[in-house]
């Protein structure tokens, strides 16, 4: 199945897109670069929130990077994801910043296969704050193809 039905299948829904402040998603050659896509869930991780809260903000992000993926280049077939980085607000204490972004690494495996297209580079990172408030920010590169 391809990844575009897969994620359809998955009740990812890729609405129209209004232009905002920033580019959500840019392509230049064969790569799409993605902003950083924030979660709607706030706190921070190690005090507000547990590890599964924050899998699940990053599964969100995940999301939203996909539908702007989709909204510039029409399709979710024919993409290899290349790299994530994983921003998670926590405490200076949290130390699974990793296993909170797998909730985005594990829905683009899904997705696009672990071991195929879907297999990435990442980084997972610990801040003292994200805009908005935001638990996690993600951002991506894919390769079209």
């Amino acid at each position: 199945m391809s990844a575009e039905m897969l994620a359809r299948n998955l009740g990812i829904e890729f609405p129209e897109q209004k232009p905002g402040y920033l580019n959500m998603c840019i392509r230049t050659g064969n790569l799409l670069i993605t902003s950083g896509h924030v979660s709607n869930m706030k706190g921070i991780l190690g005090k507000d929130l547990s590890v599964e809260q924050g899998y699940q903000a990053a599964k969100e992000c995940a999301i939203k990077i996909l539908q702007s993926v989709h909204h510039l280049n029409g399709t979710l077939d024919g993409l290899r994801v290349i790299k994530l980085l994983g921003c998670v607000y926590s405490t200076g204490e949290f130390t699974d910043q990793h296993l909170v972004i797998n909730g985005a690494s594990d829905l683009l495996h899904e997705i696009f296969g672990k071991t195929g297209d879907g297999y990435h580079a990442r980084s997972a990172l610990g801040f003292a704050a994200l805009p908005t408030g935001a638990a996690v920010e993600v951002e991506a590169i894919f390769e079209v193809k």
